[in-house]
């Protein structure tokens, strides 16, 4: 684990300076510039990353490319959306279904482009022309969504990540072929129609995919890979953050700062 100082904070993600490392760390030294994933001793204890300091359990160095806000609200959801692809299997030639692409679905998005597969991502209208800039096909979520992919994928989709869980995965996993090519993030129902629900924590917790910070950043410094933010508050105004999230309809990460 690693203390660092937080200029820019939200929850479990945070960037800032190494203000100490803990026995065993050499990949970085006090004064580097990380971003990372709070220790879930320190979430739980302390209220993890809403504070000037912070122990991290995981962490990279932070790329140029990437401001400190974009940074500092990244790495959970970078882990995440990696894991998941691990999961998959995602890599070239694969034809991926992302339901949900406009939230935690753009690092996914970015991510699978760069391991070499063709992506279809849902959300709203609004946000297709956002899609199509981070390299996916998009389309429109709701009845009628194996029609619609069917057009962009003639040959159909191998796989489908659902970021979402709205309800969706009967229609997802008709269109997968198989409920094995069917990861959801945020169903709570999927052991019901045989897709997985992937979990990094209790029982049944998957393997964390940690690299994908380093590949994220590297994408980030070769210009393949942003993150959109939806908003960044001070620490003052975190209510504010709070209600911006529970709207569900951010579209990119919000950002609390100090």
């Amino acid at each position: 684990m690693m203390p660092v100082r937080l200029p820019h904070v939200l929850s479990v993600d945070a960037a800032g300076v190494v203000d100490e490392v803990g026995a065993g760390v050499d990949d970085v030294r006090p004064g580097d510039a990380v971003f990372g994933i709070v220790s879930l001793a320190e979430l739980g204890q302390l209220g993890g990353a809403n504070a000037e300091y912070a122990v991290l359990s995981a962490w990279a160095l932070k790329p140029n490319a990437l401001s400190w806000e974009q940074a500092g609200g990244v790495a959970a959801n970078v882990e995440i959306a990696a894991r998941a692809l691990d999961l998959l299997k995602v890599g070239a030639g694969s034809t991926l279904l992302i339901e949900g692409a406009a939230g935690v679905g753009t690092l996914a998005v970015q991510l699978a482009v760069a391991r070499g597969a063709t992506v279809i991502g849902t959300a709203g209208p609004h946000n297709h022309d956002f899609l199509a800039d981070l390299g996916a096909e998009p389309t429109t979520y709701g009845p009628g969504l194996p029609e619609r992919v069917g057009v962009l994928a003639s040959d159909g989709v191998d796989l489908v990540l659902d970021c979402v869980g709205s309800g969706s995965l009967p229609d997802l996993v008709d269109l997968a072929g198989t409920a094995e090519r069917v990861v959801t993030l945020a169903d709570m129902n999927a052991a019901e129609h045989g897709a997985h629900l992937t979990r990094s924590a209790g029982p049944g917790a998957d393997p964390q995919a940690l690299d994908g910070l380093t590949t994220a950043a590297a994408l980030a410094e070769e210009g393949r890979f942003t993150v959109p933010l939806a908003g960044v508050f001070t620490l003052e105004n975190a209510a504010a953050a709070h209600r911006s999230s529970e709207t569900g309809h951010a579209r990119g990460k919000i950002v609390v700062t100090l």
